[in-house]
């Protein structure tokens, strides 16, 4: 048994078991691959996957027993490499951080900044995608920190670490009628909001749940007119008139925002919780540590310790 063997298994089932795209990924032949399965499955005795002539169609019953000892065997190989490292290469190495562009873009900035000054030595790589996306990344160990505001919680392999409480804003033109009631002194309502056509996130990012929950709960269906993945794209279709912008707080900003007018909009909608998730099983070089302590202060790394061994997190 060896690891190739055990790399071309796990990523058979990762690649919907396409031999060529599993040659690819692991730089070898696609014959390659098929001969590093089959010896497993002989020293094995059992058949890992079903077939369709050369095909491979599926997991077998054994396949889905034996698929996560596989995982379990190549994550602690790569733990092995990275304690190795955190001696043999002292303050230097790579860090992966996936996250959502609302992270990316507006939360994790000042954060980089802090980290390169005290970690010069560390090359940082930001990966950007849905809270789904971030969650496959750490799961399939292609990133070592993920940071989002929806799904990662839902992920027994994962631990998300709650960092911090959020709200959203309406935006719209400056002279649009909502910014000039607020001007008045009136408050904004759901009512009222839902008579205009609505531009915000797409479902599953940032918080969008608690908007669709808040006027579900209300009896009210709003006009989204447009769903777009990050605050940028909302506020420049927003200032281009085709509807107001519901976006994270953080998102606004009242210089390079100027054309727009913000309303404060948690009275009206949930608060919403960023965490910051870890593979469970995955070891972390100190840096990393470091790292969550620069972006969430309170996770410490006996925090952070303490939560991966299965204590309960807060909401």
């Amino acid at each position: 048994m060896n690891f190739q063997q055990l790399r071309s298994v796990r990523e058979a089932q990762r690649r919907g078991f396409n031999l060529t795209e599993v040659a690819a990924a692991l730089h070898t032949s696609q014959p390659g691959v098929s001969r590093q399965i089959r010896e497993l499955e002989d020293e094995l005795g059992i058949e890992i996957f079903m077939r369709a002539g050369k095909r491979l169609t599926g997991l077998t019953d054994p396949g889905r027993n034996v698929l996560p000892i596989v995982e379990r065997l190549l994550q602690e190989a790569e733990n092995l490499r990275r304690a190795g490292d955190d001696f043999a290469r002292a303050g230097r190495g790579v860090l992966r951080i996936a996250a959502t562009h609302s992270q990316a873009r507006y939360a994790l900035p000042p954060v980089v900044r802090d980290f390169r000054v005290s970690h010069p030595e560390v090359e940082l790589t930001l990966q950007q995608g849905s809270p789904q996306q971030v969650a496959r990344l750490l799961l399939d160990g292609e990133a070592d920190i993920g940071i989002a505001t929806e799904a990662l919680a839902q992920y027994e392999d994962l631990v998300a670490l709650p960092c911090y409480r959020w709200t959203h804003t309406v935006v719209t033109p400056r002279n649009h009628p909502l910014a000039e009631a607020q001007r008045r002194g009136e408050t904004l309502t759901l009512e009222r909001l839902a008579d205009y056509p609505i531009v915000t996130y797409e479902t599953g990012y940032t918080g969008r749940s608690h908007i669709d929950q808040a006027f579900k709960a209300a009896g009210l269906a709003p006009h989204v007119v447009l769903a777009a993945m990050d605050a940028d794209v909302i506020k420049t279709y927003v200032e281009l008139g085709l509807g107001v912008g519901i976006v994270a707080a953080i998102a606004y900003d009242d210089e390079r925002d100027r054309h727009l007018a913000a309303i404060d909009a948690r009275h009206l909608f949930a608060d919403n919780m960023t965490r910051l998730a870890l593979r469970r099983d995955a070891y972390l070089r100190d840096y990393a540590y470091a790292f969550i302590e620069t972006f969430a202060p309170p996770w410490t790394r006996e925090a952070v310790h303490e939560a991966r061994e299965g204590q309960v997190l807060p909401a």
